[in-house]
């Protein structure tokens, strides 16, 4: 049942939880550590998240794909009163990225209404396609790739050469790969950050048309929390690798054949999504250190007002450490 409690605007209170958690994150870029970026980040938003007056469960949690320290499915957050609300949590969307010091790294929550927000289990993975406000409504996860691509290209007034899709460079997507090169779209490869990248699909200034391909189940639903907020659409399909994950699935009667909407993935008539940069990408800029200082790159949407605020915010370092 859905309980719809929100009484104030949370934009702000999970903006300034991701960009500590960003923050602590980027202090470990480039050092070839991607167990201390995560952990780094998970301390830092378990202890912004619960100083917020909510009471959150958490549905999407970390640690469950990448085995990382946790924020773990089914905690309970915030101070304890006030909304009661999911929660999806991905403390650095792209954490062998900032390991690495590669670019595209995230610090992003989404809320919604307490039930409202779907949980794969230990299914991580999800076969994926995103679009922006213009193309939603006109794309079928169960069509071909020529046909999805044909229907953006019309929505977008473009022709199909000048689509860019954005994929994880991956074993599991080298069809999808094939086909959209066979259509002549331009593609975009990543590495890590399919947040990032779904967010990217529906926003203009990024270049990113499509998002398409095999991904991770829990940051398929934070993205749609950012596609309710921006007028976009995600369409999903649980995705099984192994003999182990279709047992898994027919076990607990995960159906591998449904396409699962935006509304499936968060429903309700409220959501927030707060994200911050990491590493700077398509989307946000990243954190930058200066002489006791850091600046964040953030941005925070609604879903029942479809207000988008970018966020530039300076820290100062020395007065936090009480200098």
């Amino acid at each position: 049942m859905t309980v719809s409690t929100f009484d104030q605007n949370y934009a702000l209170d999970l903006a300034q939880v991701t960009e500590r958690a960003a923050i602590a994150a980027a202090h470990w870029q480039g050092r070839a550590d991607k167990e201390a970026v995560d952990q780094a980040a998970v301390d830092e938003m378990r202890l912004r998240l619960n100083a917020i007056r909510l009471d959150g469960v958490v549905v999407i949690g970390e640690g469950e794909k990448d085995r990382a320290p946790m924020l773990h499915n089914g905690e309970r957050v915030g101070s304890g009163n006030g909304a009661q609300v999911d929660i999806a949590v991905d403390p650095v969307d792209g954490t062998a990225l900032t390991a690495r010091g590669g670019p595209g790294a995230l610090s992003v929550i989404a809320v919604a209404e307490r039930g409202t927000m779907f949980s794969p289990g230990s299914l991580v993975y999800m076969d994926k396609l995103a679009v922006g406000p213009e193309a939603a409504g006109v794309i079928d996860l169960e069509a071909p790739v020529k046909h999805n691509l044909e229907q953006v290209a019309r929505a977008k007034g473009l022709d199909l050469d000048q689509l860019t899709v954005i994929v994880l460079e991956r074993s599991r997507n080298q069809e999808y790969i094939r086909e959209i090169r066979e259509v002549g779209a331009r593609i975009r490869l990543i590495g890590d950050g399919d947040v990032s990248a779904a967010i990217a699909a529906a926003r203009p200034e990024t270049g990113i048309d499509v998002l398409m391909g095999i991904g991770g189940s829990p940051e398929a639903v934070i993205a749609a929390a950012a596609m309710r907020c921006m007028g976009g659409e995600i369409q999903t399909r649980l995705w099984a690798g192994t003999e182990q994950q279709r047992e898994y699935a027919a076990d607990h009667g995960l159906d591998l054949q449904r396409v699962i909407t935006t509304l499936d993935l968060v429903g309700g008539d409220e959501a927030y999504l707060a994200a911050t940069g990491v590493t700077s990408g398509e989307f946000l800029r990243g954190v930058e250190f200066g002489h006791d200082q850091a600046v964040t790159h953030s941005v925070t949407m609604q879903a029942s007002t479809g207000a988008i605020r970018y966020i530039t915010t300076y820290h100062s370092l020395a007065r936090e450490r009480g200098d």
